[in-house]
């Protein structure tokens, strides 16, 4: 039975992942930015176990995940939650670029540092989540692709540093997914919005866990979806 620690587990990617792990029976640490946020998914995800930190503030982590209370063995780290805000880059104050870039980055850095010795124990999985955009960024979203792209660096510095440790590191970059964010996008942009014209968050989710389940000889190391057959 594999353990795998999730963030964005109350929506969209995150929440298609952690219904197909835990239907598989695997165990869940699940992160939630609040107590409210923490009890839904406990009702969601009964048999996981729920850790409350919100990543706009990543120093926070060291404290809820520092010492024993962090997960002794990991099969895998699973970074699914982020934001994106809309707006030309003259537009974008300091705040949206601070924000986008603590959620997307800085968050996920710290959180794979506190959790890096027991994805070493497991010989685990870190997968990110990343985004078209952080391959090519598009007008409108720069702080967005920005982090992305910041994040593919974070994860093929990470992948080099760790196959010593035998830590495989993936990252997956979806195109445009049936989700919540994806919505508010569409909106933002003034774009018509077709839910069929998107990949699904299940279909996503199957996905990830086709590079968990890839076998340890080898380590799929970058995935493009995109909508379409």
């Amino acid at each position: 039975m594999a353990t795998h620690f999730l963030t964005g587990a109350g929506s969209g990617i995150g929440a298609a992942t952690a219904e197909l792990l835990a239907a598989r029976g695997d165990r869940l640490w699940l992160l939630a930015r609040d107590k409210p946020t923490a009890a839904r998914l406990r009702e969601r995800f009964p048999t996981s176990r729920t850790v409350v930190a919100d990543l706009a503030h990543p120093a926070g982590l060291a404290h809820v995940l520092g010492g024993p209370a962090a997960p002794p063995r990991l099969d895998s780290l699973l970074h699914i939650a982020g934001t994106a805000d809309w707006g030309p880059v003259g537009d974008s104050d300091h705040e949206l670029w601070r924000r986008t870039l603590t959620v997307n980055l800085l968050a996920p850095a710290e959180l794979t540092r506190l959790l890096l010795p027991a994805l070493r124990t497991a010989q685990g999985h870190v997968v990110f989540m990343n985004s078209g955009a952080g391959l090519h960024a598009p007008p409108g979203l720069g702080a967005f692709a920005a982090s992305k792209f910041a994040l593919k660096a974070l994860a093929e510095s990470l992948r080099a540093e760790e196959h010593p440790h035998r830590v495989r590191v993936t990252t997956v970059y979806p195109g445009e997914v049936d989700t919540p964010m994806q919505r508010r996008l569409h909106a933002r942009f003034r774009m018509a919005y077709d839910p069929a014209a998107c990949l699904t968050p299940q279909s996503v989710a199957a996905a990830l866990a086709a590079v968990l389940d890839h076998p340890h000889d080898g380590t799929v190391s970058d995935l493009t979806l995109r909508p379409g057959s």
